[in-house]
């Protein structure tokens, strides 16, 4: 199959008519293509970041409406679950996401469609994809479809979140703050590392490692929880 007719293809899938179709192209780049091509193309790390805002945002609003007894925290904690990676990967295989992928020759071998990092920033760069292209109101309506009707009927996925917990430590106390920091990225392509660090009144708490920026600040923010609770 043709890249174009089978970006056209997952447009259609998805039910998205794209009026600019290299923004969805892009998306469902991976830099290990980038960095393999002599093609003159742009990875989704970019729009990974823009979507992963109009996520929280619509989920948000999703909850809000959903539950209007809900305190915050408990609000901040079915959020962090449902934007979690596992969710993010179920949400990417159910549209079949992951069969779209443009992906380089070492990533394909290593077996990169089935990556939970690279499937989890997929869905997010789509998602801000579909925000530039069509608006809120149509990325809304695309999560209404794929992300808000599975946790209607019952999704769930076991999630332990550290940073809601350390959040919820922080904002017993009005006078403390919080923030990660990404210090470092290495690795190839296909096994990318990252390490973040976490500080409490800048003072660092923790250091997290992982395959993905959100896996290593949960790292951070569970060796934080230890280091207070070890007093």
């Amino acid at each position: 199959m043709k890249k174009t007719s089978s970006i056209q293809a997952f447009s259609e899938r998805i039910g998205i008519r794209f009026k600019d179709l290299s923004l969805l192209e892009q998306a469902l780049t991976h830099s290990s293509y980038v960095n393999e091509t002599k093609e003159p193309v742009a990875d989704n790390e970019r729009l990974e970041f823009l979507g992963d805002a109009v996520l929280e945002l619509a989920m948000t609003t999703y909850l809000f409406t959903k539950y209007p007894e809900a305190e915050e925290g408990e609000l901040s904690k079915l959020r962090a679950q449902y934007v979690c990676e596992q969710a993010l990967v179920y949400y990417a295989q159910s549209i079949g996401l992951n069969h779209y992928l443009r992906l380089g020759k070492g990533e394909e071998a290593s077996g990169g469609r089935e990556r939970p990092a690279i499937l989890a920033d997929a869905f997010e760069a789509m998602l801000g994809a579909i925000y530039l292209d069509q608006g809120f109101s149509v990325a809304y309506d695309f999560l209404k479809r794929v992300v808000f009707t599975p946790i209607d009927n019952g999704f769930r996925v076991e999630f332990k979140d550290y940073k809601s917990q350390l959040q919820e430590l922080v904002q017993a106390d009005s006078n403390r703050s919080i923030h990660y920091k990404m210090v470092h990225e290495e690795g190839p392509a296909h096994h990318r590392i990252f390490t973040v660090e976490v500080y409490m009144d800048n003072i660092l708490m923790g250091v997290g490692k992982g395959h993905s920026k959100k896996e290593a600040e949960q790292q951070a923010a569970k060796e934080a929880l230890e280091k207070v609770a070890r007093g």
